[in-house]
C-alpha cells in the first residue's frame, strides 16, 4: 500500500499507477546542433549498455499483461548510436514485443537514416517520428555542428523511409511570427507524414534565453491550422486531435472519462539509468533544490518501485500542488488538465505555479481560435 505521505491522495489522483509510455535516451550525443535544442549532454556520446534496457525490459514485464507501453528511443539523436549497439538494446524487448505488449518507437532527424537502419527499423516494427519543422527555409535554426544546413540530409533520409514503405509521423518547432499553418501542413502532406505535430517553441533544458512566441502569433497559428484542417480532413494534426477528443466526449456526455483521465508519470531512463518523471527534458539538468530529478536509477530499483515513493519527491509533490491551483482557478483546465510539468520549471522555476507562456500559446489560444472561427 501506498504511504500515506500529505501528497499520496493528491499523487493517486493525478497521476496514473502505471506508464504507457517509457523514454529510452539510447546516447546522449546528436550529430546536429540545433540552435533551440534543449538538450545539455548532446556533444557527448555517452551510451546506454544492454543491462539498462534489459532492467527497463523487466519492469515493463512485471505491469499487468493487458498493458501495452511505448517504449520511445529518443536522445540525443538514437541513431548517433551504432547500429549493432541498438540492436543489442532492443532485443532486450523481444519478448515483450512478440507478446503485443511492448511497440517500440524512435524520434530522429532523420539525416542518419540509410537502407541498413530501414531495414533495422522494418524487423523491429519501429513507428518513426520525423523532427523538421516544415520547408527548407523554416529549417535554417537545423544545423549541424559546422553549421551547415541539414535539411538535405534529412530529405534523403526520408526518401529512404518511403523507398521501404516505412510510415512516419513528423514534429515541427514552430515560431508562429514567421511560420504559417498552411505551409508547415502543406509541406507534410506533401512528404507523406501520416500525422503532425506542433511544438511551438519554448524555454526549457538548456535553451533559455529564445524570444517566446506571442498570444497573437500563436491564435493566428491555430486559426489557419483549424481552416487547413478543415479542408484536410485526412491528416491528423495532433494538437487539434485532442481538442477534438474532448469534444466528441463532451458531446457524448463522458466527460467523466477525461476528466478522470490522469498524467503518464512519464518515466525518462537517460544512457546510466537514472530515471526522471514527468518531463523527459528534466533529463541531466543540475539543481540542488530538487536532487537533479532522479528518482531512482534502473540497475537498483524496477521502474514499479521508483513511481511507488514518488509522491515524496520535492518536484513532484510540487507540480501536485500546481495542478491543484490550475484546477481551481483556470477557466481552460478542464480541457488543459494542467499542461506540461517543465514548462513550469523552466518557464518559473519552480513546479507549483500555474500558468505559463507554454499553455498561453499551445492550449488557451488553440481553445480561442477554435471559438472564434466556429459558426454560432
Amino acid at each position: 500500500m501506498r504511504s500515506q505521505h500529505p501528497s499520496a491522495a493528491a499523487y493517486d489522483r493525478w497521476i496514473a499507477p502505471r506508464p504507457s509510455l517509457v523514454i529510452m535516451q539510447p546516447t546522449t550525443l546528436c550529430n546536429l546542433d540545433c540552435s533551440y535544442c534543449y538538450l545539455p549532454e548532446r556533444m557527448r556520446r555517452r551510451e546506454m549498455n544492454v543491462e539498462m534496457a534489459a532492467a527497463v525490459a523487466s519492469s515493463i514485464a512485471d505491469q499487468p499483461v493487458d498493458d501495452v507501453v511505448e517504449v520511445c528511443w529518443h536522445g540525443g539523436e538514437p541513431l548517433a548510436t551504432d547500429r549493432d549497439h541498438m540492436i543489442g538494446l532492443w532485443k532486450q524487448f523481444e519478448a515483450l514485443r512478440h507478446a503485443g505488449r511492448v511497440v517500440h518507437s524512435l524520434q530522429t532527424n532523420a539525416t542518419l537514416i540509410n537502407d541498413s537502419w530501414c531495414k533495422l527499423i522494418t524487423a523491429y516494427d519501429v513507428k518513426v517520428g520525423i523532427s523538421l519543422d516544415g520547408p527548407m527555409h523554416l529549417n535554417r535554426e537545423r544545423v549541424d555542428r559546422a553549421g551547415r544546413q541539414s535539411f538535405d540530409r534529412a530529405m534523403a533520409g526520408i526518401e529512404r523511409l518511403r523507398a521501404h514503405g516505412i510510415d512516419f509521423s513528423m514534429i515541427a518547432v514552430v515560431d508562429p511570427s514567421r511560420a504559417a499553418a498552411a505551409e508547415v501542413l502543406d509541406f507534410a502532406t506533401e512528404l507523406g507524414a501520416s500525422a503532425v505535430g506542433i511544438n511551438m517553441e519554448e524555454r526549457e533544458g538548456i535553451n533559455l534565453d529564445r524570444p517566446l512566441p506571442t498570444t497573437t502569433t500563436a491564435r493566428e497559428f491555430w486559426a489557419d491550422a483549424i481552416a487547413w484542417s478543415l479542408e484536410h480532413p485526412d491528416t491528423e494534426v495532433r494538437e487539434l486531435e485532442r481538442i477534438a477528443s474532448y469534444l466528441r466526449l463532451i458531446r457524448m456526455g463522458d466527460r467523466d472519462w477525461w476528466e478522470s483521465h490522469r498524467f503518464d508519470p512519464l518515466p525518462t531512463v537517460t544512457f546510466n539509468g537514472d530515471v526522471v518523471l514527468l518531463s523527459p527534458e528534466l533529463a541531466g539538468i543540475k539543481d540542488g533544490n530538487y536532487g537533479d530529478f532522479i528518482a531512482g536509477n534502473v540497475r537498483h530499483q524496477s521502474i514499479g518501485e521508483i513511481l511507488a515513493s514518488a509522491n515524496r519527491l520535492r518536484y513532484v509533490a510540487e507540480f501536485l500542488d500546481g495542478l491543484n491551483r490550475c484546477s481551481a482557478t483556470c477557466g481552460f483546465f478542464d480541457f488543459c488538465r494542467g499542461a506540461q510539468a517543465g514548462n513550469r520549471y523552466f518557464e518559473n522555476g519552480r513546479f507549483d505555479t500555474t500558468e505559463t507562456n507554454y499553455c498561453r500559446v499551445s492550449r488557451q489560444e488553440l481553445v480561442k481560435a477554435l471559438v472564434e472561427t466556429t459558426p454560432n
